[in-house]
């Protein structure tokens, strides 16, 4: 069969009779590619138990996985049933990878706030730009039982570390409360992040860290806070040369701590898209190995016994893999830097990560990584060959000019891959950023990496301010580069929140143009096309309650938010206007109208008018006037139920319950979702205030 009846669409009358056997013969001739469908189908099935809005039950998951296997075991022999079940396998294998993960960090979550004396071991200090943050391994707290005591809190300093080490026993008095819920429905959910870090309470400290004496029978500490202790020694070592913002990132690019980075510079790196540079992943990876790769076979043809009697090329190779893990481990082993160094030693590296830490999947991290190197594995195998020419017989300036160019391709490409996880996850989309990255990216490779490799051999030394003031030199020219396209016209684009079902469809269009390679791979354009129009699609909330019922906002003619409060919690106000690309107005009037008259207050109400439909906002029950009952909406603090009986009413109560609310007013209807239904009833949803008000 040629190419022509190959590729052949299925047209014209009786075309969905034709279409099975094309899609049967295209799916029959990519056999060789069907393997690389069985990570996608993995993160599929993580994907479906983290969709559920109630906790399946415990035995699901295995059963499943068994059922699938049994069903795998069955069709081996059959080439045209292996296929299905092993789509099947890879789905159940998922699910219940995640499912076995979500009860096996299990641990007890504060359920109100806690003042009081906790004693503990510190598991980890993060530097912050002012103060600094303990993750402590608590043995008591406060008047907690043994049995209610988290696996691991989180404690911020105000000022400097207080001299402490992971390891160390400290105890302090402390204030602390339950992980914070998402601000509103669809935000980013901490909650069942910090479920998965067995993280159980956050807040600060009272009173500075004081040593303490280990309790009687305490075990020694785990491995990773003698690494811990490491790197925050290194860190410390770098903060003492570099005490400014190149410090910082210079500990960010060798020790992975990012949380000192100051918030000014921070925005720069990922206005400009070069916020990679700052979060160690394939980028510094593939350049340690490099660099430790060409440096030890320079070495080795220096010693010639060595270079005549053995090959030298793979104990480069093998010593860089090893130096590789060392800087992995340095950098604090996090999801990204075990991808990337799983992606030089490992195909399968999403699998492995996917069945270590199935949580991870759905974080934006894992995400823009693997489409990252999903979409620059698909280019280079389709250009390889043009590419190949292109480097043939090249002097060393067209060489140093395809070196830039391959920048570029490699910028474009990521950054279209990762665009939609960027706009779902940060709501920003850099749009110089292959400027940016071209003349980043070679100082970074050129200079700053090597020179952050000697720097930390030179440590044992003391001798590391050698090699970081000029690393700092190199970091200061890529802040420049940042800071000098950030300020540039239009530098970001802000976009709402595209819907996770626009996510999912457009990423299942993107592996689809990826994986495949007949052209029937160009299908996947359509639901890309649809993913990408989700975006306008999607309309914002009009009136959202934050989940302390303090605060609310309505949006105005312009898009904009207008906050019931001039001072309310910032980062609820924040993820508010990030989430629907808008920014925050005045304050709710004292008495009056807004500038565009949607809303109009008086001592004892607001009147919010949008899309044909009155809400009315009670301020004080002693000074309502009932006549504005007749609303289509009545949200109320004050006891209304007395005052707007048969009105459609969310009390002060039900935001305690449920947390925050997302109001959308139709001529036709009015939507209401809160947190708690968009959360579901999951093992890492609080049940605090349920069912008892009044606890």
């Amino acid at each position: 069969m040629d190419l022509a009846q190959e590729d052949a669409r299925p047209a014209g009358r009786g075309w969905t009779r034709r279409s099975g056997p094309w899609f049967a013969a295209n799916l029959a001739a990519e056999r060789e590619r069907w393997p690389l469908w069985l990570p996608v189908l993995m993160g599929a099935g993580i994907g479906i138990y983290f969709a559920l809005k109630s906790e399946p039950p415990a035995w699901l998951g295995p059963v499943a996985l068994s059922f699938s296997a049994l069903a795998m075991y069955l069709a081996w022999r059959s080439e045209r049933r292996r296929f299905p079940a092993a789509c099947c396998l890879a789905l159940a294998l998922g699910f219940a990878a995640a499912q076995l993960q979500a009860h096996y960090v299990a641990a007890p979550v504060l359920e109100r706030r806690v003042a009081g004396t906790l004693e503990g071991r510190i598991a980890a200090v993060d530097p912050l730009p002012e103060g600094s943050r303990l993750s402590i391994t608590p043995a008591s707290l406060g008047d907690l039982a043994p049995t209610q005591l988290p696996a691991r809190v989180r404690v911020r300093l105000r000022h400097g570390d207080g001299g402490v080490a992971p390891g160390d026993w400290v105890s302090m008095r402390v204030s602390l409360e339950p992980p914070p819920a998402p601000a509103m429905p669809g935000a980013y959910d901490f909650e069942r992040a910090a479920w998965f870090e067995r993280l159980g309470g956050v807040g600060y400290a009272l009173s500075a860290p004081a040593p303490t004496a280990p309790p009687d029978g305490a075990g020694p500490g785990e491995w990773n806070q003698a690494l811990n202790a490491l790197r925050q020694g290194v860190t410390s070592r770098i903060r003492a040369a570099l005490p400014n913002p190149e410090g910082a990132i210079a500990s960010a690019l060798i020790t992975g701590e990012t949380h000192a980075i100051p918030p000014d510079d921070a925005g720069a790196f990922r206005d400009a898209g070069l916020a990679h540079i700052l979060v160690i992943a394939g980028l510094h990876m593939g350049m340690v190995a490099g660099i430790c790769f060409f440096a030890l076979r320079a070495i080795f043809a220096l010693i010639p016994v060595i270079a005549l009697n053995y090959q030298t090329k793979k104990f480069a190779a093998g010593l860089a893999l090893v130096l590789s893990f060392g800087y992995m481990l340095l950098s604090g082993a996090t999801v990204s830097s075990r991808r990337a160094f799983a992606m030089i030693a490992l195909a399968l590296a999403a699998v492995a990560i996917m069945l270590m830490t199935p949580s991870s999947a759905m974080g934006p991290s894992f995400q823009m990584s693997f489409a990252a190197v999903t979409a620059l594995v698909a280019f280079y195998e389709s250009y390889r060959l043009q590419l190949s020419d292109w480097h043939r017989n090249a002097g060393g300036l067209r060489l140093f000019g395809l070196y830039l160019l391959g920048i570029s391709f490699t910028t474009i490409v990521t950054t279209l891959a990762t665009a939609p996880f960027t706009i779902y996850h940060f709501n920003r989309f850099p749009l110089y950023s292959v400027a940016a990255n071209v003349a980043a990216v070679p100082i970074t490779g050129f200079w700053v990496m090597p020179w952050a490799i000697l720097s930390v051999l030179l440590m044992p030394l003391h001798l590391e301010f050698l090699a970081l003031h000029p690393m700092a030199w190199g970091i200061d020219a890529i802040s420049f580069i940042a800071k000098g396209v950030t300020s540039w016209p239009g530098a970001v684009m802000n976009l709402p929140s595209m819907p996770e079902w626009g996510l999912g469809v457009l990423g299942l269009g993107g592996l689809w143009l990826a994986i495949w390679r007949r052209r029937w791979r160009y299908l996947g354009l359509l639901p890309v096309a649809l993913g990408l129009a989700s975006i306008w699609l999607a309309r914002p909330p009009d009136i959202l309650i934050a989940g302390d019922g303090k605060s609310m906002a309505v949006r105005d003619a312009d898009g904009n938010y207008l906050p019931s409060l001039g001072r309310g919690e910032r980062s609820t106000e924040e993820t508010w206007t990030k989430r629907a690309a808008s920014h925050l107005g005045p304050a709710w009037p004292a008495s009056g109208a807004s500038a565009d008259g949607s809303l109009a207050c008086d001592a004892g109400a607001c009147v919010y008018r949008a899309r044909g439909r009155t809400v009315t906002i009670i301020r004080a029950a002693d000074k309502f006037d009932r006549a504005q009952c007749s609303a289509d909406l009545v949200l109320a603090n004050a006891p209304a139920w007395k005052l707007c009986r048969g009105a459609r009413i969310i009390y002060s109560i039900d935001v305690y319950r449920n947390g925050g609310y997302a109001i959308w007013l139709d001529p036709g209807a009015i939507d209401v979702e809160n947190v708690r239904a968009d959360q579901g009833d999951r093992l890492w949803s609080p049940k605090r205030g349920r069912d008892n008000p009044d606890q």
